[in-house]
């Protein structure tokens, strides 16, 4: 892939979210072809990220993780990689007060404790090989 196709791909960077616990977050897009991988995060900033939700195809894994300031956590991995790139998916993360279901497009559901214990994330971004068709978030 030349830098030219990378800003091809739809990186999604929302700063003014309002999610609560009880909150569900939809995201549907495409896993570009040949990607290596694609990040999710949820938080209060780029620096606060409560769920750190990364695909890593070239491991047959995905890893979740949680940043606080400058420190990152312990990483949880978990082998369920049901998608592939040039695949359509939806991902649907529900916000508990004390975890997160990410919940795979094979129905399969993944939980990541709520490290930081925030009980509201502004901050969603979406970056690498996957272009966001659509979000919604409902309470």
């Amino acid at each position: 892939m030349t830098s030219g196709d990378r800003s091809t791909l739809g990186e999604l960077e929302v700063k003014n979210m309002d999610m609560k616990p009880g909150s569900t977050l939809k995201i549907t897009g495409r896993i570009a072809d040949g990607a290596d991988g694609f990040v999710i995060n949820l938080g209060q900033g780029t620096d606060k990220l409560n769920l750190h939700f990364n695909p890593r195809f070239s491991e047959s894994t995905i890893v979740c993780n949680s940043l606080d300031g400058s420190n990152w956590g312990q990483e949880q991995r978990e082998d369920h990689l049901c998608f592939s790139p040039g695949s359509e998916v939806k991902f649907t993360v529900t916000f508990e007060s004390d975890k997160f279901k990410v919940k795979l497009p094979d129905g399969h559901e993944l939980t990541f404790p709520n490290r930081l214990g925030h009980s509201h994330l502004s901050y969603l971004s979406v970056r690498g090989g996957f272009n966001t068709s659509s979000f919604k978030l409902k309470e």
